[in-house]
């Protein structure tokens, strides 16, 4: 929902439902979640020029749009991702790295973005999104092993789901069909979670009944499936 706004979500879907159809004019696909909205077209590596001014023209009317209804797209929050395959991306894009404008603002193409907390590569790999998750997962738990001594076994197994392991499974769809090694990288964090969670050490036997007997935790491929 936008900020300060008095409406609420149910509300202010129905006040910008006619955004999609502004969009729509453009032949440029669109998808919301409350006041976060992707604009994303496909095209062949050789109508990359034409699908930039499709895409400028669009967001120029949909500025409009929503200036009429007392709303504002910031240029400086809007971000650009051109993706596909490794070899295209590099061999066709990485060299010009296509920039749009947007009124008087240029936004250049970045690697990765962040979608509603996935990070999305340009090769659409996942190494930076994992990467992201596991540095962010290892943090908190880092930061409750110092308090680990004054907690309980229950508030200490809520906090570290709370802010560790429920990190690894926000959006964990997006890892399906994903190779070992990525899913091992987050499964890492989880081990270290259990380890917290019942005092015991990286090394020491018995770790996967601590997280399936005691815990009931799932592994990673399991809580992908």
């Amino acid at each position: 929902m936008a900020q300060r706004s008095v409406l609420g979500p149910h509300l202010f879907i129905f006040y910008t439902a006619n955004l999609a159809d502004e969009v729509k004019q453009h032949q440029v696909n669109m998808h919301t979640y409350a006041d976060d909205t992707q604009l994303y077209l496909h095209c062949c590596l050789n109508d990359t020029a034409a699908a930039v001014t499709r895409l400028e023209i669009c967001l120029d009317d949909v500025s409009h749009w929503m200036a009429a209804n007392r709303l504002k797209l910031k240029a400086e929050k809007t971000e650009l991702i051109w993706a596909g395959s490794r070899c295209s991306a590099e061999a066709q894009l990485g060299s010009s790295r296509l920039s749009v404008r947007f009124g008087t603002e240029v936004i250049s193409a970045s690697d990765h973005v962040r979608v509603l907390g996935v990070t999305i590569s340009s090769d659409l790999s996942l190494g930076k999104h994992v990467a992201n998750v596991c540095s962010s997962g290892f943090y908190w738990l880092h930061q409750l092993r110092r308090v680990r001594r004054s907690l309980d076994t229950d508030s200490i197994k809520t906090l570290v789901h709370a802010f560790a392991v429920s990190r690894v499974d926000y959006c964990n769809a997006v890892f399906a069909g994903s190779p070992r090694y990525i899913t091992d990288k987050l499964q890492c964090v989880l081990n270290a979670a259990a380890c917290l969670v019942t005092g015991t050490r990286k090394f020491d036997h018995g770790l996967s009944h601590l997280l399936h007997g005691e815990l009931h935790w799932l592994d990673v491929p399991g809580c992908i499936q």
